[in-house]
């Protein structure tokens, strides 16, 4: 389906160029949700219901 000539296209380059683009904002955004991210705190109490 893609071969060498594909990506040695414009095409290609610039499909390169998107996938990377993707792969590193969605690793930016996930290094800085994981750091704002505040940490999960278990409660070990009773649980309250309302009715």
């Amino acid at each position: 389906m893609y071969d060498r000539r594909f990506f040695a296209s414009k095409l290609g380059l610039a499909a390169l160029a998107s996938i990377a683009a993707m792969v590193s904002f969605n690793v930016f955004a996930l290094t800085h949700y994981a750091a704002a991210s505040p940490p999960l705190v278990i409660l070990g109490g009773p649980a309250v219901i309302l009715a």
